[in-house]
């Protein structure tokens, strides 16, 4: 028996082929109607394929879909916060019929990902999935964007997944649950905080990691690669900052960076759901949320998302929330301090966020290392004036 947190729903269930399976199948899928994945989806098939997605089979059915976006359970009362969907046009769907097999492409080069039994089609409302899973109707926010932009008809059912995309060859820490669940059993590892991270990790970020680096056996720094909005800073310059500040700035036998290729909804409250029960999936027994985890712009209040965990019922999760303050450099302390441990008022403080640090970096100046480690302003110099 592991000491780790149970994946959540009791299992991992990782929906990659086998090799042999894939010759096979894939010779079926070269017969079959394609359907175009959009980079949102294309990235969940893949989440899915890993198991990452536990207990998911696939693309949600109606009555799953309904109940998620209404109460964030599945109709069978799973903790689900985000609904994960696969939408085509209504004039797409004319072309396609229950129960019948389709090949699942990437929208670039076509690639076949996998394959999907049809069990269900229906239509939806979007601007209903925008109000209920982001809080807002407005365009300008990103995830509500991708829903407006999507098809009318959403598709769903079990999935076969033939590959996991360029992830594996691109990213040397690309890893899977069931391969960071033995990394941490392999260090006698049972209490793990997840960070999860879209951003260079600045001095604040450090500074969290480190309070939980105190009550936790390691730290899994876990940067998102999948796609980003506009102005995100690049997957390969941030983990080359990654890199740099850990091989300088933490303990090695109690840090393990790996990364995982989802593309962020910036849904702030439901997404912190959603990135728990990722890391409760990876074998996380914590998840460090500070102000704003997952928020975009001003839509969420700076604590919605440490807020949400109170709703949740005993027992939906067993990974718990590390939820930690606002953090700043205090000139007076001379040291990284919380609201909760620094006396001082706020013209002492220099308060550090991601955006802040490219809106410097993007004026050509560079951040004062109270804000981030000279070595990694160093990288994000040259990255933004290559740019």
């Amino acid at each position: 028996m592991s000491d780790l947190v149970p994946p959540h729903g009791g299992r991992l269930v990782p929906l990659l082929v086998s090799k042999t399976e894939r010759e096979q199948s894939l010779k079926e899928a070269q017969t079959l109607p394609k359907v175009r994945l959009s980079s949102k989806e294309l990235s969940d098939i893949i989440m899915l394929a890993m198991g990452a997605f536990s207990p998911l089979k696939g693309f949600m059915g109606e009555e799953d879909y309904r109940s998620v976006v209404k109460d964030m359970h599945t109709k069978s009362g799973l903790l689900w916060p985000i609904p994960i969907t696969l939408a085509i046009s209504e004039e797409e769907s004319e072309q396609i019929k229950e129960d019948q097999k389709v090949a699942l492409t990437s929208s670039e080069d076509e690639e076949i990902i996998g394959m999907m039994t049809i069990r269900e089609k229906y239509l939806y409302d979007k601007k209903v999935e925008a109000v209920k899973v982001f809080g807002t109707d407005d365009e300008q926010h990103p995830g509500v964007q991708k829903v407006y932009e999507q098809g009318e008809v959403y598709l769903a059912g079990p999935v076969k997944v033939f590959s996991e995309g360029e992830y594996p060859k691109r990213f040397p820490e690309f890893a899977r649950p069931a391969e960071t669940r033995a990394l941490f059993e392999e260090r006698g590892w049972t209490t793990i905080a997840a960070f999860q991270t879209r951003n260079p990790i600045h001095r604040s970020h450090e500074y969290l990691t480190k309070v939980a680096l105190e009550v936790c056996d390691g730290i899994f720094i876990h940067p998102i690669v999948g796609k980003l909005k506009a102005g995100d800073i690049p997957a390969e310059t941030r983990m080359k900052c990654y890199q740099v500040l850990l091989d300088k700035y933490y303990p090695k036998d109690r840090v393990i960076l790996k990364v995982y290729p989802m593309e962020m909804r910036y849904g702030g409250p439901k997404e912190a759901i959603l990135h728990a029960i990722i890391r409760q999936n990876f074998g996380c027994s914590h998840l460090i949320v500070g102000r704003d985890h997952a928020g975009v712009g001003s839509y969420y209040g700076p604590f919605d998302a440490q807020k949400i965990f109170d709703q949740l019922s005993p027992g939906e999760l067993c990974i718990q929330p590390l939820k930690l303050d606002v953090t700043f450099w205090c000139h007076k302390c001379g040291s990284m301090a919380s609201l909760k441990t620094c006396p001082h008022p706020n013209e002492d403080r220099l308060l550090i966020s991601g955006t802040k640090l490219r809106e410097i970096l993007s004026k050509g100046e560079r951040p004062p290392e109270q804000f981030t480690r000279k070595e990694v302003a160093d990288i994000l110099v040259e990255y933004y004036s290559s740019q």
